[in-house]
């Protein structure tokens, strides 16, 4: 869409029926997807240093000066007022619906990606001297701050350039249909709107690519761990990315289908890492690796006490949650089918199999790490 944007392309054309010729074609996806986890991995093999931090070093202060472009564009429009009205005025008796709570703790734990063990493997390149704290705190805030600078750039456009009707059904449409139907639409009728287009893609792609660059620096960690060689790891982590990617850059049900799937593994890989850090010691845990010496700022009991009762009760109500809707909303008649998009079959065979392939491979990595202490000891 960022090309398509620069070109000329996506300007004055039926932004639907672009998305649909996007999704039904076949060399486009496949040829993006293929250049996308190639680019992450050509930064990933650079090293850490020459590689992750030098990229992100661009790719973050740009992805937040294209967003402070497209803010500054959508809040001088006229009648951006009431997008900003609907975004910042708090409708209060939504406090008391549970669906409010249940979709923004998911929409947090989606975002900030917790749980999905990229901190943890950057954290192995963190200084002693870091303080851990203030990066954790950094981390979410950042997080929210673009993701509310994204929303000041897209409600006061979509009110000031749309009718009342079409902005209320571009917000509707969800986070897909909003930005890749609506938004394309808001910018063509949008003064400049030729101009800002591409650098809200732009921005986009800055984002996406600074998460997969994390995505594919984590498999290669892992295979760096089992004793491959960053210059092997690289290109076996970038070829399983694309073959296993290939199905869902060629059919929408199944970018949709995984998109459901590992979107909810997420929940469960995090309470894991709780778990991981119950059994290790929640007070011990805080005070040797958390508060170190070099922490500026420290945390007190309260976060134990999160760990050990709110993030389970969390998991088991946004999981069953999502495992309930899964069964009586989505797929009432089909939530057993392993073949259905949204059921809750298809979740269970799927991570059945990937625990499967995890725990033989952790195993190995297991005997691996056993016999080269025997050899140290030896």
């Amino acid at each position: 869409y960022a090309v398509a944007a620069s070109t000329g392309e996506l300007a004055g054309a039926d932004a639907a029926a672009y998305r649909d010729a996007y999704s039904t074609s076949v060399w486009q996806p496949v040829l993006f997807h293929v250049l996308a986890v190639a680019g992450a991995g050509f930064v990933v093999a650079r090293g850490v240093i020459g590689g992750i931090e030098r990229a992100n070093r661009i790719l973050i202060p740009l992805l937040f000066v294209l967003l402070l472009f497209a803010v500054a564009r959508a809040v001088t429009l006229p009648g951006a007022g009431e997008g900003l009205a609907y975004l910042f005025t708090p409708d209060l008796s939504a406090l008391t619906n549970y669906r409010t709570w249940l979709e923004a703790l998911t929409q947090s734990a989606w975002s900030t990606g917790a749980g999905w063990g990229l901190i943890l493997c950057y954290a192995i390149y963190v200084r002693e001297s870091d303080d851990v704290v203030t990066n954790a705190a950094t981390i979410g805030l950042g997080n929210n701050v673009a993701s509310l600078l994204a929303a000041m750039a897209i409600l006061p456009a979509a009110f000031a350039i749309l009718p009342a009707g079409e902005a209320g059904e571009a917000l509707a449409a969800g986070n897909t249909g909003l930005t890749f139907i609506w938004i394309p639409q808001v910018f063509a009728r949008m003064p400049a709107g030729g101009l800002f287009l591409p650098l809200f893609f732009l921005a986009m792609f800055c984002a996406a690519l600074s998460s997969l660059i994390a995505m594919v620096e984590l498999g290669t960690r892992v295979l760096i761990d089992a004793g491959a060689a960053r210059s092997r790891a690289v290109p076996l982590v970038v070829g399983a990315a694309v073959v296993c990617g290939l199905p869902s850059a060629v059919s929408l049900a199944v970018f949709e289908n995984q998109d459901w799937v590992w979107g909810l593994a997420l929940m469960v890989s995090g309470v894991f890492i709780a778990i991981a850090t119950l059994r290790y010691g929640v007070d011990r845990f805080r005070d040797e690796l958390v508060n170190t010496h070099s922490s500026g700022r420290r945390v007190g009991v309260v976060w134990a006490w999160i760990l050990k009762y709110l993030v389970p009760v969390e998991f088991a109500v946004m999981f069953g949650w999502w495992m309930y809707q899964a069964a009586t909303v989505y797929d009432p008649e089909g939530w057993w089918n392993p073949l259905r998009v949204y059921s809750v079959g298809t979740c269970v065979a799927q991570w059945g199999i990937a625990l499967a392939v995890l725990w033989a491979f952790n195993r190995r990595l297991a005997e691996r790490s056993a016999a080269d202490r025997a050899t140290l000891v030896g």
